[in-house]
């Protein structure tokens, strides 16, 4: 830890331009931009909950309480989010002068905004799906705030922790390793009650794009730079900065083109993180508000109707004869889940709950209209068909034909349009706290990334390229779905291209970087499974 601390003070190369007493900019125009721009999201985040609210019938506060106590720690996630990740793609801005620090981190909240405000969602349920099943049917009950809470405070911790000591850390690795945590202590807790632990087959294919990214981002970034250096020859782009002065106007195009494209990369994949999570708290405390899409049309419920009758004579087609219906379709199909093996009634199961959320969704003919008491109970039923249709298209058991795997991708779509969506005032509200939290606390992670990497100045084109390799990555993650750290890709990318440049590199800082990716997962693990302990014990 001393090391650590060390690292943290380490004078800096060269005249340092956060040290800078007076900026090209003045602060006090980007803080009325900054103040208003959050007053404006404030009024349209509460506008919207309230319109939200206005057909809920409000039996007790306390619901209502927590529900504010779990946003408040969610959004604090997505705020501590800004001083890791979101710090990162400023970075090279900053340190090659090609935008001033207060210009800098307010165009990156405003990129960042941007990127949530696009993102599709896939990788906000990507990471919910490695909870425990039984935790997210039951994310109304004491369980459910314990999973929310433990995970949430734990990430917060080891964020903050690294954050103090300077330190680049993944929130994409905390989050997955706090998820982890929670899955292991509710199977310990439960070992006799046959309660599911941690997807350990999501959690590998999460474990693989968070392991390869820094490769990637060191590989890619050296070979970017060599590429570079062999084909455009303009020796300014491969200049150290010179005082304060800014780079000529193509470089730093270049760069400010490249910070953006990392923040908006950012913030429609790391954005996300905290979405899915966001979204369990408000089905659980509001479900006659958020449990299904009221936002889908009647045309939508006509053609869900129909693709439920064409789903339920597949699994009708593929039902055991020998097996025999339970007394409960939903939990039989959770035990699929859980197991991942079929049983001779989980067919019939299927073609119950498929049945019978067709009847009910055709009676109402909305989901608005379905009423309160069921709402989240219909949501419960379309999650666990959802769940049960992925796992078994992806393990090919039963073998359907090309055209049931198209008629059940279909009316998984349909399902998931129902249940997997996130309202606007959500992405509004995180990219607010991601850009908050960005102008806050962003000059540690920066002094480490600009600074403490390599052994000489960052240069243009050094700059450049490790920032389009992270903008590419994440992107790419995005399209899959899948959870990745800017921070990784990023902070590897620039060493990949202090190698390449043979500039040198700071073995320390890269050691304690390395220590942080390596013990992120199992600490956070630690702390939310120790915290889902305590708390089940009071809830």
């Amino acid at each position: 830890m001393a090391d650590l601390a060390t690292t943290a003070v380490a004078p800096p190369i060269g005249a340092s331009l956060l040290d800078r007493k007076k900026h090209a900019f003045p602060s006090w125009i980007t803080g009325a931009l900054v103040i208003t721009s959050l007053l404006g999201g404030l009024v349209y985040v509460g506008f919207h909950i309230a319109g939200d609210m206005g057909n809920v019938t409000v039996v007790s506060w306390w619901p209502y309480v927590l529900l504010g106590v779990a946003l408040l720690i969610a959004l604090g996630f997505e705020f501590v989010n800004g001083f890791h990740d979101t710090a990162n793609a400023v970075a090279t801005v900053i340190y090659t002068h090609s935008l001033d620090p207060n210009i800098a981190v307010v165009w990156s909240g405003l990129c960042n905004l941007c990127g949530v405000l696009v993102s599709s969602g896939a990788v906000a349920f990507s990471v919910i799906t490695l909870l425990p099943v039984e935790l997210i049917l039951q994310v109304s009950s004491g369980a459910g705030y314990a999973m929310v809470f433990a995970l949430l405070i734990a990430a917060i911790l080891w964020n903050l922790g690294t954050w103090y000591f300077g330190l680049p850390a993944s929130s994409s690795h905390t989050m997955v390793g706090s998820i982890i945590g929670v899955g292991l202590a509710n199977q310990l807790m439960n070992a006799h009650s046959n309660t599911s632990g941690v997807d350990w087959e999501q959690a590998t294919k999460v474990f693989k794009v968070l392991l390869i990214s820094p490769a990637v981002g060191f590989t890619a970034a050296a070979l970017l730079m060599l590429l570079s250096k062999a084909l455009i020859k303009y020796p300014a782009l491969y200049q150290a900065p010179k005082d304060n002065t800014p780079p000529p106007w193509p470089i730093r195009a270049l760069l400010v083109l490249t910070c953006s494209g990392v923040s908006f990369s950012h913030g429609s994949n790391d954005g996300q993180k905290g979405m899915g999570l966001i979204m369990l708290i408000l089905i659980g405390t509001v479900p006659t508000a958020y449990a299904l899409n009221h936002a889908v049309t009647p045309r939508d419920v006509q053609q869900f109707v129909v693709a439920s009758e064409n789903t339920g004579q597949i699994f009708n087609a593929h039902a055991d004869s020998k097996g025999i219906l339970g007394p409960d379709a939903r939990a039989t199909v959770t035990e699929y889940i859980r197991t991942k093996q079929l049983q001779p009634d989980t067919m019939i199961a299927l073609r119950e709950l498929v049945q019978d959320l067709s009847h009910e969704v055709a009676l109402y003919k909305e989901f608005k209209e379905v009423p309160a008491r069921e709402q989240a109970n219909v949501r419960n039923d379309m999650y666990v068909v959802s769940e049960a249709i992925r796992l078994m298209q992806k393990s090919k058991n039963p073998a359907f034909t090309a055209q049931e795997n198209a008629t059940l991708t279909a009316y998984k779509s349909k399902i998931d349009k129902a249940t997997k969506f996130i309202p606007g005032w959500v992405k509004v509200a995180v990219a607010l706290a991601l850009g908050c939290g960005t102008m806050v606390g962003w000059k540690r992670i920066v002094v480490t990334v600009g600074e403490k990497i390599g052994k000489e100045h960052l240069t243009y084109a050094q700059g450049a390229c490790a920032e389009l390799v992270a903008m590419a990555t994440i992107s790419a993650a995005d399209n899959f779905g899948l959870p990745v750290s800017t921070t990784h890709v990023l902070s590897s990318g620039v060493a990949g291209t202090m190698a390449a440049n043979r500039s040198g590199l700071q073995m320390s800082t890269l050691r304690n970087i390395a220590a942080a990716w390596v013990f992120t997962l199992p600490v956070a693990a630690l702390l939310s499974g120790t915290l889902f302990w305590v708390f089940r014990h009071f809830a």
